[in-house]
């Protein structure tokens, strides 16, 4: 299937391809509990995820040992999607920002972030 998603003033457009999506992984590291994101459970390779537009309106922030870049829009400050860098290039999307998905619906894996970084 292939899924469109933005932030939220739609600065930032992006979509990817993959099989339907079921489940979503949420980490409870510092960040992510703060972000209350819900992420997708795989990553994206660049021939499965396409940035449409927005580069120019994308930041990244880094926290502590800058595994993660945390990508958002410098307009709205919402946050679409990271890489890290024990993926480079592979993206996790923020499933709150992709049309069509109830992220809060899916079959949320609880990843240990706090303890396992």
């Amino acid at each position: 299937m292939k899924y469109t998603g933005s932030c939220h003033c739609e600065a930032v457009k992006f979509e990817f391809e993959t099989d339907e999506i079921k489940e979503a992984l949420q980490c409870n590291c510092s960040i992510c509990i703060r972000k209350n994101a819900i992420m997708s459970k795989q990553s994206f390779a660049p021939n499965e995820f396409k940035l449409l537009s927005g580069k120019e309106n994308l930041k990244t922030y880094h926290w502590g040992d800058h595994d993660v870049n945390h990508h958002f829009c410098n307009q709205c400050g919402i946050y679409p999607f990271h890489d890290t860098t024990y993926e480079p290039g592979k993206f996790r999307i923020n499933l709150g920002c992709v049309k069509n998905v109830d992220s809060r619906n899916l079959n949320i894996i609880h990843f240990d972030g706090k303890n396992e970084l």
